[in-house]
């Protein structure tokens, strides 16, 4: 036993140390295939923003106490990292430092890597890479070639918001107020053509195969994937045109409602319709508007809150059903990207028609009686009522009236199917994924345009595309549309003078593979080491913000049957089981001007007035002494100013008190209140662990093996207390993720340790296991210290395992009785367990506390097993 130890804890001369020598040794490499149990730990990857923030240091926290301890179990563990490295953010910060985003980009992972590496995680380091390398993306390019010529990757024209002096593809998110975010110009909608991933042909196998993950991921995660990729049984209906010799192809439309059919008062197209452009030029007035839907949002939600607008064509279309005619209209809130660019308006059942009804005075007919009330007039005042039901009957309808919402469906299939007017449709929510970006700072889209060949994928002996990295962009349009020495080429089929492609793909394709990347990250050969990944996928616990909830897990999950598909993985799904964890919440500070404005102040700036249970009283700015107003918990935002800088923590603290307030804190899907308080009580309790331990190494007690046969019983609780906290702490690490209860665990184990009093040899044995097993169950949160202090008791962390737990040290020779006497608290009565009644009843009235009460004959003696005796007198 090595006793030679600083008595006080300093996290900031262990910390490094302990990290060196995980270095030194490489404790934490795994290779491409193992034997034996093993296990793929996965955090989502970080973004190389160029600083961590507590998010961060929540999310890998979680994901490293699951990997120490299946490391503890004595699995293989598989826990990598990398850079999650092209996208807009990096173009924007190169634009405004004039610097190239390469040169931002891998700065910033310098810097952000050795912060990872101070939080102390089991990260196989040798597997890092970031998706901006041609290593990385080259074979991102080969799935885009192999799935091209497969007819899973297709170009079309599509609307887009273009800012015309940035010239640049706008999200929608990035316009504000019609005008883009940075130039200030007016947005336009305009016509580009894009690539896109067929990721409807795998609608129905991404619905079907979230019921294989029901067990694994959140039920919350689920309901949104499905909510997403939404499918629907519907009917898909043909308006005949009226005006044939103008537009002779009928309105065909889809609805999920064809009960309310019979209610259409007119039908509405956008402005990129193809009838709409027919009628613009019988009349220029039209074109007008066209052009007014042109600078409008491309984005759903945007339309479902936007001012309603609309025009009359002067066009008609028949009613399937009637044959009447029913006026066409253009609408701002159809969009052409989606469905045919044409709804059937039944403005007494549809939100939006509604609105858009009254707004131009067109006819409101009621066709169902939602209170299935034969004489409930339909009353404007209570049209809610009738908004959306499938429950009441058909009214006004002609030979449908009194039909149900499924009688209606099939008879409007069976009388204008046989027309060919009408047939049933499955149709998703879900829409094709648009991957084409009109930005420099992306992997290079593998495609050339040859005027006499059309689109061509680039050969695959040609692969990587690879993305010039001196470039430094300057906010005007795409860069790689100024380089000749780019675009420039030679088409492969024909031979001829060729262009290629200068958009870049869509930094979700690089995030929805990266997982199994990391398997084989050296592979040269194709995407995936093939025993690589029939040794690691899928991953088994995948964890990450529950934002990426939708497009990313989506993404991910179509990717990998993409994968599937093409022999480079197996299984149908990447992650196995996910856990989202919640947002770190910390104080906000403002002051607000006269306007209204307000000034956000960081908490480290701020000096708080508490009260005796730590609430905040009140606040004042540090640099001027003057108040400042509190404004409650907040998700940590640059926003408000209140993200605590986690090097500041680790530097005060060090990691592991971090990392041990942050398990403690909350349980990890739910969101977590910063509290310095929280930290400070999280460094006393490792502070307490030091002390004892390094308490008891002092006392050099001899090293004896525990005899269960001859054990005091203070011995005996506290090696009970210790096998019942291994269980404890076991379960709520890898079955309950409760990272908070398990430490709560830990700090009982510690105050059962401090109170026991070493009287024996066997007593020493007994609190050497205690210590032993706090330091090894503790090191999945706080690997540092457990492993500093091991190491005086000649253990190597590293090679430890979990102990198991000792059933016989659980079982308890004695119990403890309370007895009452009328119901009242008098004693309590330390006895065998296996004590008949007429004993425990013996002893019970024995006890000197208790005969005083005993003042005449008991009337009754109520024994209630392992628990009380109570005597009624």
């Amino acid at each position: 036993m090595t006793t030679h130890i600083d008595p006080e804890y300093q996290a900031s001369a262990i910390e490094p140390q302990v990290q060196q020598d995980w270095e030194n040794r490489k404790i934490f490499k795994v290779a491409d295939t193992v034997e034996g149990k093993h296990r793929y730990i996965l955090s989502m990857f970080p973004y190389p923003s160029g600083k961590l923030h507590m998010g961060h240091v929540r999310n890998y926290t979680i994901g490293d106490v699951i990997s120490r301890f299946h490391r503890l179990k004595g699995e293989s563990v598989l826990q990598p990292m990398g850079w999650d490295a092209f996208g807009l953010p990096a173009e924007n910060a190169a634009i405004a430092h004039k610097v190239a985003p390469a040169k931002w980009t891998f700065e910033n992972i310098d810097y952000m890597r050795n912060q990872l590496k101070k939080l102390g995680l089991a990260i196989d380091w040798d597997r890092e890479f970031a998706t901006c390398t041609p290593e990385y993306y080259h074979w991102e390019q080969w799935l885009f070639v192999q799935l091209y010529k497969k007819g899973l990757i297709y170009r079309k024209l599509s609307t887009v918001n273009w800012d015309p002096v940035d010239q640049t593809v706008l999200a929608n998110e990035q316009v504000e107020n019609g005008r883009g975010w940075r130039s200030g110009a007016l947005v336009e909608k305009r016509d580009i053509p894009m690539y896109y991933f067929r990721i409807t042909d795998y609608a129905q196998e991404l619905l079907d195969d979230l019921d294989t993950l029901k067990d694994g991921w959140p039920q919350q995660v689920l309901t949104m994937q499905r909510n997403w990729i939404g499918r629907s049984e519907g009917m898909e209906i043909t308006f005949p045109s009226v005006d044939t010799n103008i537009y002779a192809d009928g309105l065909m439309v889809y609805t999920t409602r064809p009960d309310t059919l019979m209610g259409v008062t007119y039908v509405a197209i956008a402005a990129e319709h193809p009838m709409a452009k027919k009628a613009a030029e019988l009349n220029p007035a039209l074109n007008d508007f066209i052009e007014e839907c042109r600078h409008g949002s491309v984005a759903e939600a945007d339309l479902a809150t936007a001012e309603k607008k609309g025009i009359a064509t002067g066009l008609f279309v028949k009613h399937p059903v009637t044959g009447e005619q029913v006026p066409v209209w253009i609408a701002n809130y159809v969009l052409m990207s989606y469905g045919s660019g044409a709804v059937m308006a039944v403005p007494a059942h549809d939100e939006r028609d509604f609105e858009f009804a009254n707004k131009f005075g067109l006819n409101i007919k009621q066709v169902i009686d939602a209170k299935g009330e034969s004489d409930a007039d339909f009353d404007i005042t209570t049209w809610q009522d009738w908004y959306g039901s499938k429950e009441g009957q058909l009214v006004n309808s002609g030979e449908f009236d009194g039909l149900t919402f499924q009688q209606a469906f099939n008879a409007f299939t069976e009388k204008l199917a046989p027309q060919q007017l009408a047939n049933k449709k499955v149709q998703f929510r879900l829409r094709d994924w648009g991957v084409s970006r009109q930005r420099y700072w992306g992997c290079p889209i593998p495609m050339i345009n040859c005027e006499k060949c059309g689109q061509v994928t680039v050969p695959e002996e040609q692969l990587p595309v690879v993305l010039p990295t001196d470039v430094v962009p300057d906010g005007s349009g795409n860069p790689l549309n100024k380089m000749p020495e780019f675009y420039e080429t030679k088409c492969p089929c024909c031979g001829g003078d060729a262009r290629r492609e200068t958009d870049t793909l869509d930094t979700f394709v690089e995030s929805s593979w990266y997982y199994a990347r990391y398997a084989s990250p050296d592979f040269t050969d194709g995407m995936v080491k093939p025993e690589a990944a029939q040794t690691w996928l899928p991953v088994n616990q995948y964890i990450g913000g529950v934002e990426h909830a939708i497009l990313h897990l989506l993404y991910a999950r179509f990717f990998h049957k993409l994968m599937r598909d093409e022999g480079v993985v197996q299984g149908n799904e990447p992650f196995a089981n996910l856990l989202t964890q919640g947002m770190v919440l910390a104080d906000t500070f403002y002051r607000e001007d006269a306007s209204g404005k307000k000034t956000w102040f960081n908490p480290a700036d701020v000096e708080l007035e508490r009260d005796e249970k730590g609430r905040n009283l009140s606040a004042k700015y540090k640099a001027d002494g003057q108040t400042v107003i509190i404004g409650g918990q907040e998700k940590m935002s640059k926003s408000k100013n209140n993200g605590v800088d986690p090097q500041a923590i680790i530097d005060q603290y060090g990691a592991d008190t971090a990392r041990v307030f942050m398990m403690f804190a909350a349980p990890p899907d739910q969101s977590l209140e910063w509290s310095d308080a929280g930290v400070e009580g999280a460094n006393r309790f490792l502070k307490r662990v030091w002390r004892l331990t390094t308490s008891f190494l002092e006392k050099d007690h001899s090293n004896v093996e525990i005899d269960t046969t001859n054990l005091s019983k203070d011995a005996q609780d506290l090696r009970r207390k210790v096998h019942e906290t291994i269980a404890k702490v076991a379960d709520d690490i890898e079955r309950r993720h409760a990272f908070n209860t398990a430490i709560a665990a830990q700090m009982e184990l510690l105050n059962a340790i401090g109170k026991f009093d070493v009287q024996s040899d066997q007593d020493a044995a007994v609190a050497r296991e205690a210590i032993i097993t706090l330091l090894t169950l503790l090191s999945p949160f706080a690997p540092h210290l457990s492993q500093t202090l091991l190491t005086q008791f000649t253990i190597d962390l590293t090679q430890t395992i979990l102990p198991q737990v000792d059933q016989s040290a659980l079982t308890r020779n004695t119990q403890t009785i309370v007895v009452q006497v009328n119901g009242k608290l008098r004693g309590k009565l330390e006895v065998p367990v296996d004590i008949s009644k007429e004993d425990l009843l013996l002893q019970a009235k024995a006890l000197p506390e208790v005969q005083q009460f005993l003042t005449g004959p008991t009337k009754k003696e109520i024994v209630v097993p392992n628990k009380l005796v109570n005597l009624v007198v």
